[in-house]
């Protein structure tokens, strides 16, 4: 048809000027040699690899070339129902053996023990497994081994999966699921994808008969259709050996059915597809640009690479268009994106697809923008300075990703061989993918590029037109023959080409005289470096070798937004949000972003309830830029009143429709029932911009931000103490310190409620749920023993709510839980709980709820619960100990606000006992403060 070989065409003109690289036939990228990849005689694929990030943990998994695409009208839903079916019983794990094995170790379900079933593929996961014992690993394969073709599927498991299988369903069924189900039918007419959301049809679920979910396991459950991908720490012959051993007894299959890969017809008229749901809360346009897919042999040669590096261009630079468009002072619309990818759910179709959030009253408008945005490239192209900064920026991303080659985590390596099995393409390794790009990019031209786009973009066909929003009284949507019109009339409507202005400036024109280091302590307890500079601010070093291209910062000193009285109020509700808007010294946040072309830098303030912050990150050879963007948001921060115009427009559009989300609603009430009316726990609403002002909140963010004196900053990752104190001296011991430190005022933030409250409230709602929110409150010591008590009952709840609300009840897709204990105001303590379940099962489920943590309060955890809790906490902190972000967290707490949360961690851990879990609980709930927000249609 119109595109069957334009694009491919496009590619392979970029080869044009790649004769040198390309001195032979083009063949596929040969497979990274740090990767072990064969197939067994059953068909059965397999990637093992060595890897030691983090140190004795390994990822198992088991991807299936098999999603809700494969399901027969009949059958939509047992994919994913089959899913769930594994986690049930199999012939070496029966019942919930698996679970019983995985938290004996330390993991936990969901965190380390989950699944996902997609349109085409089904994957499922055992994630950071301890593997210092060779046993653990043999299980591990053994459970990949029975996911493979043993399953148990018992009809008493599968009567009980249903009602969780309702609940997750329910839970699910949201705006934007419904409204999926209203477009997918019209935006692929003909195709197997229209009907095939994983979830699938509630009438299938209660009515299927086991039986019929064992023939698609057999159908579709094999080994020439699944991959295992072992990467982690483990010994790889060894692994290998062991993988032959454990699955050889899977038999081929024989006479297999066809794993049919379903297309997506092409369409001479655009599709226009309109879709409202009562409780949608954003007007979605969108415009697809649907094109072939480039076959998966020439998609695992350089060709796919190529490829790859053109599309990631093209979007960066449609995107920073869109982003300037953004910050003029009255878009049409919210948000707006451009990538070129997946044609929504298929695999089998591309599209270059433009999206926007689009105002209400502003749809034409919207749609008139993303045209003739789309019309300026497909006439004019792309310019080759925005060419030069896009292709730096992936350059970038490809030289952080080689010099983190050793330093990749287990998890990058698996999606990317669960990528490679389910979509094809290549995996050489970074080595050859980092010297490749490096020869590939300098020599494509922007001519090149824009030959690509320009292909994708010529033809009117294959166009699809999507729009979706609330349902409600007042709110008029265009027939589908006026936004056809409106879309055609902009195709032809005159645009100029791209305009810009790039400047090359020094950040800083002028820096100050540097200051001095005064005085240089070592901490054998954490391995710092603490310096104290000739302006009083404190700069603490940590060098690690978790991250070659890592540095991360923080900076914090005592203040906050309890220092601001109630005139400012409204001003706090968007601080965070709008302090950056104007970027910073002599360029705006459009021309700031542009100037950072090929660095990977970041620096944000921020105001908490009793301190200012700076967190940022830089790679080591951009470590200058860090420093400079840390100097000028303390010294420089500039105001763009049309920048902050488009926010409030924006911000104004998007709250508009919120509560037509039955959610907001829910929150609101859990808001008011536990901090009654202060103002200062109430979310923004549209009519407070009416005493909101841009420029005090800029007075604001100087009156905290200007003076530096009690700022602690810490500094962890691939940093030399040496070498980074030039830079200390020069950015940071100039900052301005006048001495003045004020600490935040507790007595601002918002009180608890006291005592028991209830509301239960009823809600207009398209798929009837109950919502439930318990909150318990109270006051504990703030002290690292407490600390983890209320993570490890947090914990504890969790195995006893999976158990008792889950899987025993089948009340609930999941119990979510939280709890805290706040350092300011000091020992404000929080336990949280929170689920959905049908109406008819409410009061029994809260039921469960109250009585479970009772019986933990008046008898202690059950011995089993508490020693998985902490066997898995154990396990977590080893993980953490690896982590830069982790020691960044941990030195800011003690350097800044003299607490340690990680000298004696183990000992009090292992010194919890099940006694002072049972305390701790009491404790809590004895203060009798208990709030409860029930939401019911």
């Amino acid at each position: 048809m119109f595109r069957k070989h334009v694009l491919f065409t496009a590619i392979l003109l970029c080869f044009t000027t790649l004769s040198s690289i390309l001195a032979q036939e083009i063949q596929p990228l040969p497979i990274d040699p740090q990767v072990r990849y064969g197939k067994l005689h059953n068909g059965l694929t397999y990637y093992i690899r060595h890897n030691e990030q983090p140190k004795d943990r390994a990822d198992f998994y088991i991807a299936q070339n098999v999603g809700s695409i494969l399901e027969e009208d009949n059958q939509r839903g047992l994919a994913h129902f089959l899913e769930h079916m594994a986690f049930d019983g199999t012939k070496n794990f029966p019942g919930h053996g698996m679970d019983e094995f995985i938290e004996s170790v330390g993991m936990r379900g969901g965190e380390n023990f989950n699944a996902y079933t997609s349109f085409d593929e089904t994957v499922y996961m055992i994630m950071n497994a301890p593997v210092t014992n060779s046993s653990v690993i043999d299980s591990c394969l053994l459970i990949l081994h029975d996911w493979s073709g043993f399953i148990t599927l018992a009809d008493t498991a599968i009567e009980k999966e249903r009602n969780i299988i309702r609940e997750e369903w329910r839970t699910r069924q949201d705006a934007q699921a419904r409204i999926w189900e209203q477009q997918f039918p019209k935006m692929y007419p003909d195709s197997r994808y229209a009907n095939r959301l994983p979830i699938g049809s509630i009438d299938v679920i209660n009515n299927f008969k086991p039986e019929e979910l064992r023939d698609y396991y057999k159908k579709w459950y094999r080994p020439d259709l699944q991959a295992i991908i072992i990467v982690g720490d483990i010994n790889v012959d060894q692994v290998e050996a062991a993988v032959k051993r454990i699955f050889s007894d899977i038999p081929a299959p024989v006479n297999p059915a066809k794993r049919e890969n379903f297309t997506v017809p092409d369409n001479d008229l655009p599709i226009i597809s309109i879709a409202k749901d009562k409780e949608a809360s954003n007007i979605i346009l969108s415009i697809f640009y649907k094109h072939e897919k480039l076959p998966d042999d020439l998609y695992a040669t350089i060709t796919g690479l190529v490829k790859d590096y053109v599309q990631a261009v093209c979007a960066n630079m449609m995107n920073e268009r869109l982003e300037e468009l953004l910050h003029q002072a009255n878009p049409p619309f919210v948000y707006a994106e451009a990538y070129d990818g997946d044609y929504m759910i298929s695999k089998t179709q591309g599209a270059w697809t433009i999206t926007a959030i689009a105002k209400e009253g502003e749809i034409d408008s919207t749609l008139i923008t993303l045209v003739k945005e789309t019309e300026r490239v497909k006439r004019y192209g792309f310019t080759a300075s925005e060419y030069d900064r896009a292709r730096i920026n992936i350059l970038k991303q490809y030289e952080t990703a080689y010099n983190e080659r050793d330093k990749q985590k287990n998890s990058a390596y698996t999606r990317e061989y669960v990528r490679h099995f389910t979509n094809g393409g290549y995996i050489p390794g970074i080595e050859t993918e980092y010297t490749l790009i490096n020869q590939i990019a300098p020599v494509i031209p922007v001519e090149q590029v824009n030959q690509y786009i320009q292909d994708m973009l010529s033809s009117d066909n294959n166009i699809v037109i999507s729009l979706t929003g609330p349902e409600k009284e007042g709110l008029s949507y265009p027939s589908d023959e006026n936004l056809l019109r409106t879309f055609l009339k902009a195709q032809y409507m005159p645009v100029e080409p791209f305009q810009e202005t790039v400047s090359n400036e020094p950040l800083i024109p002028t820096l100050p005289a540097a200051g001095k280091i005064t005085k240089t302590e070592t901490d054998q307890r954490f391995g710092a470096t603490v310096l104290t500079l000739s302006n009083g601010v404190k700069v603490v070093l940590k060098p690690t070798e978790f991250k070659k291209d890592q540095v991360l910062m923080t900076a914090t000193k005592p203040g906050g937004s309890t220092l601001f009285g109630n005139k400012d109020i409204d001003n706090l509700k968007i601080f965070n949000d709008v302090i950056g808007l104007g970027g910073l010294g002599d360029f705006s946040a459009i021309e700031l972003g542009k100037r950072l072309a090929g660095k990977q830098v970041s620096c944000a303030p921020s105001l908490g309830l009793d301190n200012e912050s700076l967190n940022g990150s830089s790679t080591p050879s951009d470590l200058q830029t860090l420093f400079e963007l840390i100097y000028l948001t303390i010294t420089a921060p500039r105001t763009d009143e049309e920048a902050y115009a488009s926010y409030e427009n924006r911000m104004k559009a998007q709250m508009k429709n919120l509560e037509l989300n039955p959610m907001v609603a829910f929150s609101d009430s859990l808001t008011k029932a536990v901090y009654s009316d202060n103002p200062r726990a109430m979310r923004l609403q549209p009519e407070d911009f009416e005493h909101i002002s841009y420029s005090r909140i800029m007075e604001m963010y100087k009156e905290r931000f200007e003076d530096a004196s009690g700022f602690v900053f810490t500094f962890v990752g691939n940093i030399n103490t040496d070498s980074i104190r030039p830079y200390i001296e020069q950015y940071l011991a100039t900052l301005p310190a006048k001495g003045n430190v004020v600490n935040g005022n507790p007595a601002e933030v918002p009180a608890l409620h006291k005592g028991d409250y209830t509301n239960i409230f009823r809600r207009q709602m398209e798929i009837p749920k109950a919502t439930v929110a318990i909150l318990y409150s109270g006051q504990m010591d703030y002290i690292l023993e407490n600390i983890i008590s209320a993570t490890m009952l947090k914990q504890i709840l969790d195995l006893v709510y999976m158990e008792k609300v889950r899987e025993d009840e089948g009340g609930s897709y999941g119990v979510q839980t939280s709890a805290r204990i706040s350092p300011f105001p000091q020992g404000q303590t929080i336990l949280q709980i929170f689920f959905d379940t049908d109406p008819v099962k409410r009061e029994r489920m809260n039921a469960i709820i109250h009585n479970e943590l009772k019986r933990i309060s008046d008898m202690g955890p059950r011995p089993e619960d508490f020693k998985k809790t902490q066997d898995n906490m154990q396990k977590r902190h080893a993980e953490n100990l690896q982590e830069n972000s982790y020691w960044l967290n941990v030195l800011d707490n003690y350097y800044y606000k003299g607490f340690d949360a990680d000298t004696q961690y183990e000992n009090l851990l292992q010194g919890i006992t099940p006694v002072k879990i049972q305390t701790f609980a009491k404790k809590l709930l004895l203060q009798g403060n208990c709030v409860e927000v029930v939401m019911e249609p």
